[in-house]
């Protein structure tokens, strides 16, 4: 079972309202369970205990072994320009940890489109955080170039979410 399924799997076990679920195979061993039917706070908390040890070190090794490989040869000439195109745009970042959205509702149109002007205190996304919706607002004016994160996605604290050409 690889992150996004993970990730998947708690969202799912979020959204449902159950207090608890377990999933054991060969591998791995996960037990979800939120706290919604202790307390009013809806917070969720996972426990993986891998029960053998040479099986999930095998297998994040060859994954991470051609990610840091393939970087490396066309990272050297292809890093520089994009580094360049990118310094001139101001970064829109996550205040939060949550899950991305790009619209109000999914009946609504987006907050932002690339190639939007947008002006400081415009609501370009929102973040829901522990069943709150958080509007994200834009702290520069320009247009918008580049949506980094996609819809329903989780998203980190500081994670870069949009590029602003502030000229």
């Amino acid at each position: 079972m690889d992150l996004k399924e993970i990730q998947n799997l708690i969202k799912f076990v979020a959204r449902s309202g159950a207090a608890e679920v377990n999933l054991e195979t060969e591998d791995f061993k996960i037990n979800i369970k939120t706290e919604s039917a202790v307390n009013s706070e809806n917070t969720t908390q996972v426990i993986s205990m891998p029960q053998m040890a040479a099986a999930p070190a095998a297998a994040p090794a060859p994954a991470a072994a051609p990610a840091a490989a393939a970087p490396e040869a066309p990272a050297s000439p292809a890093a520089p320009a994009a580094a360049e195109d990118d310094s001139k745009y101001v970064t829109i970042k996550s205040p939060m940890i949550g899950t991305f959205y790009r619209r109000p509702s999914p009946d609504k149109d987006l907050f932002v489109n690339v190639g939007d002007e947008v002006s400081e205190g415009t609501v370009v996304c929102i973040i829901e955080a522990m069943k709150l919706f958080n509007e994200i607002e834009s702290e520069v004016s320009g247009k918008i170039v580049k949506v980094l994160v996609d819809d329903q996605s989780p998203v980190e604290y500081d994670q870069p979410l949009f590029l602003v050409d502030p000229s």
